[in-house]
């Protein structure tokens, strides 16, 4: 079977141009950039005039929820709305239930993945205070890192003995992606407004004090500290501050990397008068400042990586103020038209968007054959229509929660297809229920 996307403007490899991607089966047999490809010899024509052509967006931070929080979202409902974004392939993380600690339980998620999951899946292996000794045992080819929540009280996966830290940067073969956030000083500032505010749950628009910049902060510098004294390859998820950025060195892709996420990227400050619990997040999403910083760091190459962080909850676990209500936002659905609304904004370029969602993820996590528009590699691709309003209502929303801190807000881009292993998984807000992506391949 072979398929022509005809018309469009290629966005790859630091280039926009006119030309021609021929789809084969589940690969990209040629771009051409004469237009001149016989149409003759394929079995499908599609006109993407006016649109541009990006490599699939590999989103290197999710949570599908599945296992065990399955009244939040699931690997079927979430993999849709990666569709409908523009996603084909995502690293889960491990907090679930069970959670990914042993062997069986990534055994356990695979299987799942692979009878549910619309696009391209990957997990990361979650490392604990005492399961350092599994790490020998994971395969290297099968799963992109191992996730260190070094500031999290998500149930037993806070590592916060210095002697489980130095076992765990020692022995990692593969990249540490780490949740950055020191517990003590979150402990301590919620104690305190809780005591001075006489409530058991603070405002939600002191969750940036509580959860602050200094938490961040001494905690990142910890991580990057062990990183360098071990060698150990290590990946700063959802960076905050513009002080934890002034850390990380610039277009490095094999030592000290940093992820930012839509979230922190779009929402600053000001928006918890508007949004409330609904930008509620682990680490908060902080001043406008630290948001602008982001933003430079996009372009500047200290930012390596844009994902997500999808997190879906109910909105009944959403009540509340910062001590109370669920942190976490689903994102995946909007990442690359708020995104592209940044490009429109000046922020970022075209090339540097693809950049940061397919190809460095691609070169961090050694992806084999995706990330790229490349003859012989997978065709996962995703076209964009420019200067084509729409809102987002509820009835859009792909993800199992049916909300999102979006709705109300007009894009100026839209996703029109998604192709994933050479097969139109998402058409102009139709997402095929029989597509099923594959298990990635690393190094």
């Amino acid at each position: 079977m072979r398929t022509i996307l005809k018309g469009g403007r290629i966005v790859n490899e630091g280039r926009t141009y006119d030309g021609e991607v021929v789809i084969e089966d589940d690969h990209i047999l040629t771009i051409c950039e004469t237009n001149d490809f016989p149409e003759s010899s394929v079995d499908r024509t599609i006109d993407v005039s006016g649109c541009f052509v990006f490599p699939g967006l590999i989103d290197d931070h999710v949570h599908f929820r599945e296992p065990g929080l399955t009244e939040k979202a699931d690997m079927e409902s979430e993999s849709r709305a990666a569709a409908a974004g523009g996603v084909t392939s995502f690293f889960d993380m491990p907090n679930t239930v069970p959670q990914t600690t042993t062997l069986e339980a990534l055994d356990e998620k695979f299987a799942l993945a692979a009878a549910k999951s619309h696009v391209n899946y990957s997990f990361f292996f979650g490392a604990t205070n005492d399961n350092a000794h599994l790490f020998k045992e994971l395969d290297v080819h099968r799963i992109p890192g191992i996730k260190l929540f070094m500031g999290s009280s998500t149930g037993n996966m806070l590592v916060d003995c210095d002697e489980a830290l130095d076992r765990i940067f020692s022995e990692a073969r593969l990249p540490l992606m780490a949740h950055c956030e020191d517990t003590a000083i979150i402990n301590r500032n919620m104690a305190h407004f809780k005591e001075t505010l006489h409530t058991d749950d603070p405002d939600v628009r002191l969750h940036p004090l509580i959860r602050s910049e200094e938490a961040c902060l001494q905690s990142t510098q910890k991580a990057i500290e062990l990183a360098v004294k071990h060698e150990a390859r290590l990946h700063i998820a959802h960076i905050t501050t513009a002080s934890e950025l002034e850390l990380i060195p610039a277009n490095s892709l094999q030592t000290i990397t940093a992820e930012a996420t839509v979230g922190h990227l779009f929402f600053s400050l000001t928006d918890y008068e508007r949004l409330g619990t609904r930008i509620k997040v682990n680490p908060a999403i902080k001043s406008f400042r630290d948001c602008q910083a982001l933003r430079e760091g996009l372009m500047d190459g200290r930012i390596s990586v844009v994902g997500t962080d999808h997190a879906p909850h109910l909105l009944s676990q959403k009540e509340g103020g910062a001590a109370r209500a669920a942190s976490g936002m689903p994102m995946i659905q909007f990442s690359l038209v708020a995104m592209l609304e940044l490009v429109d904004d000046g922020v970022l370029t075209l090339e540097r968007l693809v950049e940061l969602m397919a190809h460095n993820p691609a070169r961090l996590f050694e992806v084999r054959e995706r990330g790229f528009l490349r003859p012989g590699y997978k065709a996962d691709l995703v076209v964009v229509r420019p200067d084509s309003p729409w809102t987002v209502t509820q009835d859009v929303i792909e993800s199992k929660c049916k909300w999102s801190p979006m709705e109300g807000h007009t894009f100026r881009w839209r996703v029109e297809q998604t192709f994933c292993n050479g097969h139109l998984i998402y058409n102009n807000g139709v997402v095929d229920p029989a597509s099923r992506g594959e298990a990635i391949a690393f190094r």
